[in-house]
């Protein structure tokens, strides 16, 4: 129970670290400044809603995708690893990952918005929320452990989207609190949780593929 408590605690986390849900609320805020409170609502749950969906499609599917392109696990740890840690790296920076949360897509959303289901599934769900970064850390987890490691990563990450809408929908008095430097430590603080991630998923990877070798 300790060691399934545990996993469940790294495993939120890692997604916590990922899809920043407190710096994600600004982008979240600036690209749905001219609408009401109703559909600021409705924008969050429709976007946490597909990017939950995604997210479980490739948990469940994640060893398929893997047989049907003859990917091994220690390959795509080693990659997952390595994207995960650059994203990290970018954050730690101060620097918005452009894999992670392109900033064309909040500086402009005009370009983006062609009605409230639009901006929900992108740029929203994909890719500040369900981006690369996300999917690589739902399928390293999800393939690890079996059916409760798979269990424990989609529950995780289920809590974590409650826990996004609710910044999202009380978003304004979160970024007025924090204010910019506020924001800029929270960012810096989840890019080092990432860097570690992302190295500890490339030694895994690593350990694996050495096995394999034998």
């Amino acid at each position: 129970m300790d060691e399934q408590i545990g996993q469940a605690l790294s495993v939120f986390m890692g997604f916590f670290a990922i899809m920043n849900p407190i710096a994600n609320t600004p982008i979240f805020l600036s690209l749905t400044a001219n609408d009401s409170a109703d559909i600021r609502r409705r924008v969050a749950a429709k976007s946490l809603l597909f990017t939950f969906t995604l997210i479980v499609v490739f948990c469940l599917l994640g060893k398929v995708i893997f047989d049907l392109f003859g990917i091994t696990l220690p390959a795509f740890q080693i990659t997952g690893g390595i994207l995960v840690f650059t994203i990290g790296l970018q954050m730690l920076h101060g620097q918005q990952s452009k894999v992670h949360s392109p900033v064309a897509a909040a500086d402009k959303p005009e370009d983006a918005i062609t009605g409230e289901l639009s901006v929900a599934i992108t740029p929203l769900a994909i890719p500040i929320l369900g981006g690369p970064g996300t999917i690589a850390t739902a399928m390293n987890f999800s393939t690890t452990g079996g059916i409760p490691g798979m269990v424990i990563t989609i529950a995780a990450f289920a809590v974590l989207c409650v826990i996004t809408y609710i910044f999202f929908i009380s978003g304004q008095r979160l970024v007025r609190r924090l204010g910019d430097n506020g924001l800029s430590v929270i960012t810096r603080l989840m890019g080092l949780i990432l860097a570690v991630i992302g190295t500890q998923m490339v030694i895994t990877g690593i350990g694996g593929a050495i096995k394999l070798a034998h």
